[in-house]
């Protein structure tokens, strides 16, 4: 990978002024921008000439895909990129998880659910100093060497979202009333979705500048979540591919155009990035279009693994309809992948499953689930995966399985009523596009040492936070499943 890039030159060489621990050592700084749902395909394949900061990047250092981890959403994302451990390891698989082996309790995967060290954390107990601002997983904000901003998961403004508290009242100074997320982006609204994104955005790349201008700072991060937002809400206006898109529509290039505002507030920021700073820009997961829903819960309610006591006159959540358990296997939860749980017999309250079964049921679903075609009867090629072919270690209350509807490009629809298994209305309201697995990474090196333009394949989100822990110099804990690219092998 990256060892064959560096010929000609001394291992120790490029180690010593990538790291700063050469004769012209210098205070080394990292700045990571991410950009949630970035796509590759839109940046590197489409884009990049019209994104001249975002070029200048590639061509002055390394860029390619980035591989997200499974399933690639947000909320885990973030957090498995900051720590280096899977969602398995995390025990975190969604917003929402199973706070038990019960039918109703649920958690919040806020930041107390995290309960491994994550970058910032390491880098306090360094010395070293963090700007954090708005990665998923913060909120509530935690103590850190440095200065915390929480993410779009924090309920309001009213909230504590800030560390220190009175870095709150600074904010208001600077840019007013500062906006966490676009609260009502699936309203279908889409001149107030736009205009709500830009906002969104502007206030926090200028409480950016204004934190990098006045503090001391080693480590700097920020999420941008208008990518995203903006994805889900017109990407069906961009994609000729899109079943709803119609050509000449007002906002066909909303998309087109948001990335260049984007890319000309990077450039602002990057004026704070010196000689010393090392630059990443990256996404936590990428995006496609959706071609539409599949209910998981009428699936299985047709295919005798779910009973309902009632059912109900029009689509309703499953958490508000009677189950008859004691005739249930197995249901599911909607999003943008579906989670599938089996009705195990002393696991489940009223587990009907034999333990000497699961393996069984579990094959005749994962078969079944991938045969569920398009509405004309195509095939669509739906993913199945059990939670130990993924991750090396299982935590909290894993799905039994994790289901890609038509590789993504079909969401899971979790509501009943009605008896459809196809649909085109998301039951959260109106979404344009999925995630995809494939997220965004490019790297300019401290002092421009490694030689630019190059496109590098293999990335995982997992290597990201062993990367910059190398270069800082740091030793990379032994726990973490990632690796610090090839930098190792440059020893």
């Amino acid at each position: 990978m990256l060892e064959k890039m560096f010929s000609g030159q001394s291992s120790r060489d490029v180690r010593d002024r990538t790291l700063g621990t050469g004769p012209e050592k210098a205070r080394r700084r990292v700045m990571v921008i991410g950009l949630d749902c970035a796509a590759p395909e839109l940046i590197f394949d489409r884009w990049l000439d019209d994104l001249p900061n975002l070029k200048s990047i590639c061509r002055s250092g390394l860029h390619g895909p980035l591989r997200s981890c499974d399933p690639p959403i947000t909320v885990p994302a973030w957090s498995v990129m900051m720590s280096s451990k899977s969602p398995g390891r995390l025990g975190v698989y969604g917003f929402r998880n199973r706070a038990d082996h019960s039918y109703d309790r649920y958690s919040i995967a806020n930041s107390l659910a995290i309960k491994e060290d994550r970058l910032w954390d390491i880098l306090s107990r360094s010395g070293k100093r963090s700007i954090v601002i708005g990665v998923p997983g913060t909120y509530p904000p935690s103590p850190l060497n440095g200065l915390m901003i929480t993410d779009f998961l924090t309920p309001d403004t009213t909230c504590q979202y800030t560390h220190p508290p009175e870095l709150k009242q600074e904010i208001e100074r600077v840019v007013g009333e500062y906006i966490l997320d676009v609260r009502d982006f699936r309203s279908g609204n889409k001149e107030k979705i736009l205009a709500d994104i830009y906002e969104m955005t502007r206030k926090r790349f200028q409480l950016a500048r204004h934190l990098l201008a006045k503090e001391d700072w080693d480590f700097f991060m920020m999420v941008e979540m208008g990518v995203d937002r903006i994805h889900h809400a017109l990407w069906d206006n961009m994609d000729p591919a899109h079943r709803f898109y119609v050509p000449g529509n007002k906002f066909e290039n909303a998309i087109h155009d948001y990335y260049r505002e984007v890319d000309r507030e990077i450039g602002e920021l990057l004026a704070f990035a010196d000689d010393g700073t090392n630059v990443l820009v990256v996404s936590d997961h990428g995006a496609k279009r959706m071609d539409g829903g599949i209910c998981v819960n009428e699936w299985l309610i047709a295919n005798g693994y779910l009973a309902l006591a009632e059912k109900p006159a029009r689509a309703t959540p499953l958490s508000k309809v009677k189950i008859d358990w004691s005739r249930t296997k197995a249901w599911g939860d909607g999003g943008y992948y579906a989670r599938v749980f089996l009705n195990v017999a002393g696991r489940e309250p009223n587990g009907t499953i034999a333990p000497g079964d699961y393996e069984k049921v579990r094959d005749e679903l994962s078969a079944g689930l991938k045969a569920i075609a398009d509405e004309n009867g195509q095939e669509i090629g739906t993913q199945v995966f059990r939670p130990e072919e993924l991750y090396k270690e299982v935590r909290g209350v894993a799905p039994d399985l994790i289901v890609y509807f038509g590789g993504l490009y079909w969401r899971s629809v979790g509501t009943v009523g009605g008896g459809k298994i196809h649909t085109f209305e998301n039951d959260t309201g109106p979404d344009g596009a999925n995630h995809a697995e494939n997220g965004i990474f490019l790297f300019r090196s401290a002092n421009g040492d490694l030689p630019g333009g190059r496109r590098i394949d293999g990335l995982r989100i997992i290597d990201i936070a062993p990367m910059i822990l190398q270069l800082f110099g740091l030793p990379v804990p032994g726990d973490m499943e990632g690796k610090p690219l090839a930098y190792a092998d440059l020893s």
